[in-house]
């Protein structure tokens, strides 16, 4: 799988949002791609702050199967955010109440889109009934969540392609919310 030159991160973008459209909608089967452009992205340019380049580059490797990547895609169904046509962020959130994916575009921080997809993604949670909201979350994410009343329930310490990449599973309780 290529990374294109534009998913480089660029600091904080200023997007007026005001005056530029924006969509959350559900994934398209096709855009695995620009999606893989995002994780790797926000991983490399953004995660990158809080993780050793040993890290990052275990968790987020430019040469990820394109089979697998569009298969795992395919099986958690994310919402995208999109800007002016162009896929910036996407999550996801499962019938358990999991949420498996959480990126926005390094060359998109704190611009807004990881708030509207959280939204999103919670409304959906509550049209499924769901009492709970449950991720194993990044260190770099862990007050993003937090700011929507997640609570870390237990540091762990994953092991991927031989390498540790510490997280917390976070919780969000939907009953008294």
């Amino acid at each position: 799988m290529s990374i294109d030159a534009d998913t480089r991160g660029t600091g904080d973008a200023n997007v007026d949002l005001m005056n530029d459209t924006v969509l959350v909608r559900r994934y398209r089967e096709g855009e695995e791609p620009a999606l893989f452009a995002v994780y790797y992205s926000a991983i490399h340019f953004v995660a990158s702050r809080d993780y050793t380049p040993d890290q990052i580059e275990a968790w987020a490797p430019r040469d990820l199967d394109s089979r697998l990547w569009e298969a795992r895609i395919r099986g958690i169904n994310p919402f995208v955010a999109e800007l002016d046509g162009t896929v910036v962020a996407y999550a996801d959130i499962q019938a358990s109440g999991y949420i498996d994916h959480f990126f926005v575009s390094g060359a998109y921080p704190r611009c807004g889109f990881g708030t509207m997809l959280m939204t999103r993604i919670l409304k959906e949670a509550r049209c499924l009934g769901l009492s709970e909201v449950t991720s194993d979350v990044s260190r770099t994410a862990q007050g993003f969540y937090e700011r929507f009343g997640f609570r870390v329930v237990e540091h762990r310490n994953p092991v991927l392609r031989g390498v540790t990449i510490p997280n917390a599973l976070m919780r969000l309780d939907l009953k008294n919310g």
